[in-house]
């Protein structure tokens, strides 16, 4: 017999059909826009602000309109990733960050929001498979679709979170522009998401302001910005500057690598006052009088008003009175405007009336000019840096009281033209640093700053360059520190990004990591942050962890990737940077599409092999762990980047070890689960 149709199922597909139908008429009234030929700028403006609203609405097959409804006793609002409205402007779909949409993430049995059910939907590809309904008046928990949709399966690029934002995360994402943030969250728990969504949420708010100053989103290396470069798109944003912090500062070409020693020095936050004495150092002390052009005579200026002049804006480059922090290139620019003035009041009070085109243009003189090269002469950044490498006594004059001899010794390289110098990545944040002493670095009005646990101090100065006045998003986890420059607590970092009074906000509640394997990686937590709260699931997948000791790789490793193969999924193979070729071949020489995962690939294979230092902010559907011992024993701080590595997993974790597992994670899986 077959069943009725369900009544209420047919009316959301037909809802589901209208708004689809909706949109497709948005995007044809948007490309239908026509210049009204006014101007060429107003032309150039008009298609600008088109082929934007073209992209905001692009169509995105398999992802529906709505994801979500929510029902009070007099109307319903169907929820999307974007609003869709009808041809008489009447809304047909709610924008997810619009005020009336947040009871369908913060409404609960304790809190209803006016809300009396909350609907959420089942698709498969692109179709409307079911819905299930939860009622406000008793708290059941996570529905079963939810729960789906949380835990289904990683292939490609990272998702957006969208329907599944949980009242914890959309607390931080719908927090007032004016905060800054910073999310201490534990793997699993969407910190990455929540801080794109909170760009998104953002920049449909306050759409006017940011249009003026921009959004910047900040990743550690671009195989992470690979895996995020989707989620804004997928929810209409499409003007958001996403970069990493080296791609940031790249103001030379990057083609040395420092020693680990060398490059933890040229991070520490002494060298931006080496730096500023350095450039400021370059200031001579006036030796003579010039005199000055200016409407057909000369007006000498003595030597003790020179000085005068150069002192006082000297004085404001180094901060040392209550004025505005004056850039170099701009007291360069002061110095030539005081000396002219000077020669205009000489003039007015001969009796003259010199013009300010005239006063400009004695600004401008040879004669001024040539003072002020001698005196304040013209620097670039890279020339800055360059000499003070490879000119010991310079370096030594600027490092005094700041660095010993032996710190400058490793600073020191042999001397080369500047266009032969091997800059090194650490390089080019120092002279990011003096670009930013001699002009001031255009800001954004908010930035979003993931891994930011790893950054050094000055790439953190870096960082703060760019917000000017905004507001910033700091992302990260203490647990999964891996640089030099790691803190202990948020304070230092954020005390370096310029805002020291952020409020740290938790996340704890793992979302996307089965307990089994959380509870396995937190084993760790005492040895690499023992302050920290450990991590909890919401869900367990019983037979997720399987830790398996092996004498040589060449069987089981194959064996085990390939019956991951064929489930659904994202697969990643996760060793020490240095066995990155030797797994590789034992994968491709038993027939599985594998290959090594860098920062330069646009795609990833079937079976991405991830050498663990690029494991981290990325996640596969199912994880093989390679040699744990050899991970923790190619760095300091080891035993952090394995922490990183063991929560890549969505749903199955397999850990293949020939030596000795680290201690806390030597007891046997199944007696820590409390199995035998």
């Amino acid at each position: 017999m077959t069943p009725a149709p369900d009544p209420v199922l047919a009316a959301e597909r037909a809802h589901l059909a209208r708004a689809a139908h909706c949109l497709t008429e948005m995007r044809s009234a948007a490309a239908a826009i026509t210049d009204a030929g006014v101007d060429a700028w107003a032309a150039e403006r008009l298609g600008a602000a088109r082929a934007e609203r073209l992209r905001a609405l692009a169509a995105d097959p398999g992802v529906p309109p709505f994801f979500g409804r929510t029902d009070t006793d007099s109307e319903a609002f169907h929820i999307g990733r974007r609003h869709v409205r009808d041809a008489a402007g009447d809304p047909v779909v709610i924008d997810w960050r619009a005020p009336m949409s947040r009871p369908f993430y913060q409404a609960s049995a304790a809190d209803p929001q006016g809300l009396v059910r909350r609907r959420r939907y089942g698709f498969a590809d692109g179709e409307l498979t079911g819905y299930e309904d939860e009622r406000l008046a008793a708290d059941d928990g996570p529905g079963t679709f939810l729960r789906e949709e949380i835990e289904r399966p990683r292939s490609g690029p990272m998702r957006d979170i969208v329907a599944t934002i949980q009242p914890d995360q959309d607390d931080i994402v719908r927090a007032p522009l004016s905060e800054s943030i910073c999310v201490q969250g534990a793997p699993g728990t969407g910190k990455t998401a929540v801080g794109l969504h909170r760009a998104a949420y953002l920049l449909y708010t306050h759409g006017g302001q940011l249009a003026q100053t921009g959004v910047l989103v900040l990743g550690p290396n671009r195989a992470f910005l690979r895996y995020i470069e989707q989620v804004l798109p997928t929810l209409g944003e499409v003007d958001v500057d996403q970069t990493t912090v080296a791609a940031l500062t790249a103001r030379v070409p990057v083609r040395g690598v420092d020693r680990p020693d060398v490059a933890v020095l040229k991070g520490d936050a002494r060298l931006a006052e080496v730096l500023r004495r350095a450039l400021w150092g370059e200031i001579a002390k006036p030796a003579e009088s010039i005199q000055v052009p200016l409407s057909g005579r000369r007006y000498r200026i003595p030597v003790e008003r020179l000085k005068r002049y150069v002192d006082d804006v000297r004085r404001r480059g180094r901060g040392d009175d209550d004025q505005q922090l004056l850039h170099y290139a701009a007291g360069r620019e002061r110095v030539a405007t005081l000396l002219a003035e000077d020669a205009r009041r000489q003039k007015e009070e001969a009796g003259g009336s010199p013009t300010d085109a005239e006063t400009a243009r004695a600004a401008r003189s040879a004669e001024v000019r040539a003072f002020c090269d001698d005196v304040w002469p013209a620097r670039d950044a890279a020339g800055v840096v360059h000499d003070l490498w490879t000119d010991p006594a310079r370096l030594a004059r600027a490092a005094r009281g700041i660095l010993d001899e032996k710190e400058q010794a490793l600073l020191h390289r042999p001397a080369r033209s500047i266009r032969a110098a091997a800059w090194t990545d650490a390089d080019a944040v120092l002279v990011d640093e003096v670009a930013g002493l001699l002009e001031r670095t255009p800001g954004y009005g908010h930035v979003v700053v993931d891994e930011a646990q790893d950054l050094s101090p000055m790439q953190c100065r870096a960082v703060a360059r760019r917000l000017a006045a905004g507001s910033l998003t700091v992302l990260g986890d203490l647990a999964q520190a891996t640089s030099p420059w790691s803190p202990s607590d948020w304070q230092e970092t954020l005390a370096g990004l310029g805002r020291p009074a952020t409020v740290v906000r938790p996340l704890t509640r793992g979302y996307r990591v089965p307990g089994e394997v959380l509870d396995f990686a937190n084993r760790l937590l005492p040895l690499i942050a023992p302050d920290l709260p450990a991590a909890t699931a919401i869900r367990s997948e019983p037979g997720s962890l399987t830790v398996r000791p092996v004498s040589a790789l060449a069987g089981p490793l194959p064996e085990v990737v390939a019956g991951l193969v064929g489930s659904p999924g994202s697969i990643g193979v996760v060793c020490a940077d240095g066995a990155v070729a030797e797994v590789v071949g034992l994968l491709a020489g038993a027939g599985l599409p594998a290959a090594a995962l860098t920062d330069d690939d646009d795609a990833a294979a079937r079976v991405a092999v991830v050498p663990a230092t690029l494991a981290k902010g990325l996640e596969f559907d199912a994880v093989v762990v390679v040699d744990p011992a050899a991970i923790v024993a190619a760095e300091p701080r080891g035993l952090h980047r394995l922490y990183v590595v063991l929560t890549r997993a969505v749903s199955t974790l397999v850990v293949l070890h020939r030596g000795d597992l680290p201690a806390p994670l030597a007891v046997p899986v199944a007696e820590a689960l409390g199995q035998v």
